[in-house]
């Protein structure tokens, strides 16, 4: 594999002059320099390079050579260094040998930007887009996509591949994701041997391990790692003495010079926390039993936990201000609560900021009314707060997270790209892959809730969010600036900003639609060998070389043993192997039966007494083994307890070693028994070994992809869905689809028909079914799911059935974009049932049918025109 890093700038230094190097050099030399720089000037990559119209990083040139000469590439860089420009070379040398180049990315709104950014460079007609729900140009020769898409089509075998000899995977360190990571290792795997794969990843620790992977699967592979930001990122720390007080601005290093070139804790940041740590003392002391809003409460003044010493937390609309009047703004404030980001712009405009003029509020009136009025209804204008959200955008500020619709979104990135924005208050979500670099980020708090309770930011973390500081060729410097709060303590903000981010691991497994897939276009042992080059298994193979070492030298260790013991009189090994077993039955094993709840007490005789027999013909061949009579017995016997330890041991290495490699492949075993005794594949009777053809079942569940398809297919073909109408049918099946963000039960406010009609009792009949797949899934060995999840079945009913936005909203916690999110990915699920049920045969076209009309029900107003992550 080839690597090439770019640590510092001295790749960018000049080269000696022409003049100087040919009085050093032989003609020989001199004529190769010639020659090498006649071919740089003929190469694809070269011409690429001159059609800029700016002069490319060395990291970047050298990404652009190894994919000319053919290899596969995985560039590594931080956020804003450049990376695209990399996969934009990938699609000119696609356009120059007229071959296909896919670009693919892990969220529908990625698929959308870059779709628009290609159109604008090769035109229309040049430029596909695929996401699952919208399909333009599909077979043009450079086609955006999200990666489940091409995950699709190389099961479908899709004519679409044909000429593909490119594929990018912008984001590829999307590959740890729970949900949608495992994906990306089936594309990796999947895709032929003829495309060449581009990954554009994150600086994560461990892509080297990453690159050897890449290359075991898919050959030749170059890794290019630039650790250098473009723009220079500078860590400071905002404080406040109190409400009166302005903001302070602190380094959170010192200055870095010849004498000190190491980054260092800042002292001044240092001492001034424990200046303040002191006034918040003497306030407490001072005003003891008495509310002060000055003691370093919350943000709206209310007081801190009784007794607690607090410094005090500047509110958002000040730390606002400050920036403003630094010029450190365009800024992104990451706050992890929608609620934060929603009440951070109500602050600011309460306080009365706003950081527009005049030319740029008219500019955003009408950019906002041409994006949005146009396919807004005025319910929906009303339900999402319309003319709130547009006040808040002419004055500079506005929210972003996944709470909001999709459009809205849209508009708050179009703003900030063109500058009209000047300060967005978002969620982490914002920091994957949009492409909104600002000059400051500013970061609340150094941890968030992650669903069951407030948890540390990871040094990845910190780097993803804060690696949008910096627009190249606008800012000189970056700013990242973490605001003070409780708890806050300098050296854990730097051990963040340190770090060279975060490991990248497999979150890989194999699924029940995936098993199907893979048995419908290879045999059984061809499957398990390409699962055997998963990513997971690489790792967990990885993780056993040192299991393998230790092995080996326990082996030799007791062949060892076996020299210093050995006995004239019979084999010794065969009388401690004996003595062995004799532990293990009286202990061990006598231990379990006390532990194992029998159905009656007539078997829990009948067992221990099977055991006491065992264990008296041990004895009997214990004492009679023929190695008792040597003379050095006892001299052996110190050797042969050391010889039955290092067996111990052995045994247990071996096994974590054999249950930590192929687990991948086993765990498709697992799954193929299951799908076998549920009759979605079979084995020919007059066939030898196992080699698995897909039932009509097999079929079904190869079109089902959701991560409850098992449960999903059982239901169709269990007649559960049968007698729904399309409104009841949408209904049901939201419980595939929805994630209820803060828990629940998964119930509804109530059952549209009451707990006896249809729609309750079809979810009923889901719950226990996938209660019994689950049971089974333990039994075997394999993950648990999450159960479905019916909260917001009535809400989709009541879309259904018609009725508008803010009557399906009203008394509900759903937010605008959560509902268009879920009823987006129920009508992709439902869409999916509609064709996977055609391989049942005449008898389920009834569900396909309610399916197809559900579908028309639910893709709607604001369903249909807003797009979905």
């Amino acid at each position: 594999m080839t690597r090439h890093r770019q640590h510092s700038s001295a790749r960018n230094s000049p080269s000696t002059p022409d003049k100087e190097a040919g009085e050093q050099s032989s003609p020989a030399q001199r004529y190769s320099a010639f020659k090498e720089r006649q071919y740089e000037q003929s190469t694809a990559a070269a011409a690429f390079a001159r059609s800029l119209s700016f002069d490319l990083d060395p990291f970047q040139i050298e990404a652009n050579k190894a994919l000319e000469s053919g290899n596969n590439l995985l560039v590594a860089a931080p956020t804003g260094a450049g990376k695209t420009v990399v996969a934009d070379f990938a699609i000119y040398l696609a356009q120059q040998q007229n071959v296909k180049a896919f670009y693919t990315t892990p969220i529908k709104a990625l698929s959308n930007q870059k779709y628009h950014d290609l159109v604008a460079t090769y035109g229309a007609d040049q430029v596909g887009l695929l996401t699952g729900d919208t399909s333009i140009n599909s077979e043009a020769n450079i086609v955006v996509m999200t990666t489940e898409v091409l995950r699709n089509m190389l099961y479908e075998h899709s004519s679409t591949l044909d000429s593909l000899r490119f594929v990018i995977l912008d984001e590829v360190h999307y590959l740890a994701d729970r949900f949608r990571g495992p994906v990306w290792e089936e594309v990796i795997i999947g895709l032929p041997r003829t495309v060449k794969i581009v990954g554009l990843s994150a600086t994560v620790s461990n892509v080297e391990d990453f690159s050897d992977w890449i290359e075991s699967v898919r050959g030749k592979t170059s890794l290019i790692v630039s650790e250098q930001r473009p723009v220079t990122l500078v860590q400071h720390v905002l404080l406040q003495a109190d409400v009166e007080a302005e903001p302070e601005l602190v380094d959170l290093y010192q200055r870095e010079s010849k004498a000190r070139p190491k980054k260092r804790l800042n002292p001044a940041l240092v001492q001034r926390l424990e200046q303040l740590d002191r006034r918040a003392q003497r306030r407490l002391q001072g005003r003891s039993g008495k509310t002060d809003r000055r003691r370093g409460g919350d943000r709206q003044g209310r007081p801190s936990q009784a007794g607690a010493i607090q410094r005090y937390i500047p509110q958002r609309w000040a730390v606002v201000d400050e920036l403003y009047f630094l010029d450190m703004l365009p800024g992104i404030y990451f706050i992890f609560s929608r609620m934060g980001c929603d009440q951070a712009v109500e602050q600011c405009i309460r306080a009365g900021l706003c950081l527009t003029n005049g030319e740029e509020q008219a500019r955003i009136r009408h950019i906002v009314d041409e994006m949005s009025l146009g396919q807004l209804s005025h319910d929906d204008l009303r339900t999402l707060r319309f003319a709130d959200f547009r006040f808040a955008l002419e004055q500079g500020f506005a929210p972003h997270h996944a709470g909001m619709v999709a459009l809205y979104r849209q508009i708050v990135e179009r703003l900030f790209e063109e500058g009209l924005v000047k300060m967005v208050f978002a969620t982490e979500t914002l920091a994957l892959g949009i492409n909104m670099p600002a000059r400051s980020v500013i970061v609340e708090k150094l941890e968030k809730f992650d669903g069951s309770g407030h948890v540390p930011l990871t040094a990845g973390e910190y780097t993803q969010l804060t690696g949008r500081a910096g627009r190249r060729g606008i800012d000189t410097i970056g700013h990242a600036i973490v605001v003070d709060h409780r708890g806050f303590q300098p050296p854990a903000l730097a051990a963040l900003s340190s770090k060279r981010v975060y490991p990248l691991h497999s979150s890989f497994k194999t699924t029940f639609n995936m098993a199907v897939n893979m048995l419908n276009s290879h045999d059984y042992d061809s499957a398990r060998i390409i699962l055997d080059h998963s990513f997971a298994q690489w790792e967990a193979n990885s993780s056993v070389e040192h299991l393998k070492d230790r092995i080996d030298s326990l082996r030799q260790a007791l062949a060892g043993y076996e020299q210093s013991f050995a006995c004239e009189f019979g084999d010794f090994a065969s009388l401690m192997s004996l003595r062995m077993r004799l532990a293990d039955a009286q202990k061990g094993e006598r231990k379990r039966l006390k532990n194992t709840v029998f159905r009656s007490e007539e078997l829990r005789k009948e067992a221990f007494h099977r055991l006491d027999l065992e264990i008296s013909d041990l004895r009997a061949q214990e004492r009679v083994h023929p190695c008792h009579q040597c003379p050095d017995f006892n001299q052996h016997l110190k050797w042969g307890q050391r010889w039955v330890r290092e067996l111990r041991e052995l045994h247990s290495a071996e096994d974590r070693y054999h249950t930590r490699t192929s687990s991948v492949a086993r765990q498709f075993d697992v799954i193929c028994q299951i799908l076998q005794s549920l009759d979605y594949l079979h084995v020919p009777a007059d066939q030898e070994g196992t080699d698995y053809l897909l039932t009509e079942r097999g079929q079904l569940l190869r079109r089902l992809y959701t991560e409850r398809d098992l449960t999903l297919a059982q239901a169709i073909c269990n007649g559960f869905l049968d007698g729904l109408d399309a409104g009841q049918l949408a209904a049901v099946l939201s419980g595939f689809v929805y994630q209820a963000r803060r828990g629940g039960d998964g119930e509804p406010r109530h059952y549209p028909g009451g707990i006896k009609g249809r729609i309750a009792k079809a979810s009923g009949s889901l719950k226990a079914l996938a209660q019994k797949i689950d049971q089974m899934r333990d039994r075997m060995g394999l993950p648990s799911l999450d159960p479905p999840d019916f909260g917001v079945a009535d809400v989709i009913f009541n879309w259904a059935q018609g009725d508008c936005l803010s009557a399906v909203l009203e008394d509900s916690e759903l937010t605008g974009g959560d509902f268009v999110r879920t009823a987006k990915r129920l009508v992709d699920l439902l869409q999916q049932l509609s064709v996977a049920v055609t391989y049942l045969g005449e008898s389920h076209s009834e569900l396909s049918k309610r399916g197809r009309e559900a579908v028309d029900l639910i893709n709607r107003d604001i369903v249909s025109y807003c797009g979905v992550d």
